[in-house]
């Protein structure tokens, strides 16, 4: 029972042990080893827990900074629409003013070529006096007929003239307003389009960070499952093993009631009240002799005590479990 003492041979407690069935086959973990991979699985789960749950955070922060860049956008969009329609708005003004003053240009030249025929043609005939017409004239209604049409044609020669120039100040005036206009509202919507490009440069950046933040979230989401899923199979592992331990620990032995549990009696001494062996345990549960001693045993050895003394001392060594490590057995039959 004590660490360091010599057992039976090999080969019988390997029998005894594949008897119980509690020993672990071979590739089966032990209870130590799976609370290991358990603890380390759990650690591992909390980390993947903690970097999923931050990449998603980044991801939903960067979610709201592309909506906000998104409505940005769309926003500078307008604007640019807002700014291109003005343009060609303010374009087709320009337009149709330039065909004004173009109509009004070739109003200018014939008004310019009648003017010259008038004038040519006054020229060659002279001005009529008022004597002139006087003798010329076949009565009073028709004289006043003829001065009142050289009045109406010296009028008519007035407001050509007038109109030819103001149609062509108002043109080329029109001209240049247009052309500022159309400068300005080009330039406006140059910057408006700059922006927007700035602006899709940017939120083309977030959604690929997105993008990249949401693959790495799915890839830890998937680690994660896999380290969940291998930890609870650990899980099971150890309750499978747990129960074949308890299993094993209710198992009632020829020769009981037994002090300890009967895989340990059994790996120990087959439960037969042995006599020394070469390192000087004996008895039901091989009591070494100084234990044997100092647990206050009536007899020099255990095997010469009877059966309930050694059950007695033997429980108080056991102690609910606590003293499992004085017996070697209780590890090879997988008790600890």
């Amino acid at each position: 029972m004590d660490r360091f003492r010599l057992r039976a041979p090999v080969l019988l407690l390997a029998v005894l042990a594949a008897a119980l069935g509690a020993v672990p086959a071979t590739g089966q973990q032990s209870e130590g080893d799976l609370r290991d991979r358990i603890d380390s699985q759990r650690g591992r789960e909390q980390s993947l827990s903690s970097s999923v749950a931050r990449l998603g955070r980044l991801e939903r922060a960067t979610a709201r900074e592309v909506a906000i860049l998104e409505k940005r956008v769309a926003a500078l969009q307008a604007e640019l629409s807002a700014a291109e329609a003005v343009l060609a708005s303010t374009e087709q003004r320009r337009n149709r003013q330039r065909a004004r003053a173009l109509r009004l240009r070739a109003r200018l030249t014939q008004s310019r070529a009648r003017l010259a025929t008038l004038l040519r043609e006054r020229y060659t005939g002279g001005r009529p006096d008022i004597v002139t017409v006087v003798l010329h004239s076949d009565g009073f209604a028709q004289l006043l007929e003829t001065v009142d049409f050289l009045k109406r044609i010296q009028a008519q020669d007035e407001q050509i003239l007038d109109t030819v120039q103001g149609a062509r100040r108002d043109a080329l005036s029109q001209r240049r307003v247009l052309t500022r206009l159309a400068t300005q509202r080009r330039i406006a919507a140059e910057a408006v389009r700059r922006r927007h490009a700035a602006l899709a440069t940017i939120a083309a950046g977030l959604q690929e960070r997105r993008a990249r933040l949401a693959q790495a979230r799915r890839a830890r989401a998937a680690l994660l499952r896999g380290t969940r899923a291998d930890r609870r199979r650990a899980e099971r592992s150890l309750t499978r093993l747990l129960a074949q331990r308890a299993r094993a620990l209710k198992a009632v032995g020829p020769g009981g009631p037994w002090a300890i549990p009967w895989p340990i009696v059994q790996c120990e001494s087959g439960g037969q009240n042995l006599p020394p062996n070469f390192a000087g345990a004996s008895g039901f549960y091989q009591f070494m002799p100084e234990t044997w001693r100092g647990l206050g045993g009536s007899a020099p050895h255990a095997y010469l005590a009877p059966k309930a003394e050694q059950d007695r001392l033997a429980a108080r060594l056991w102690n609910g479990g606590r003293g499992a490590h004085n017996w070697v057995c209780a590890s090879l039959v997988g008790i600890i």
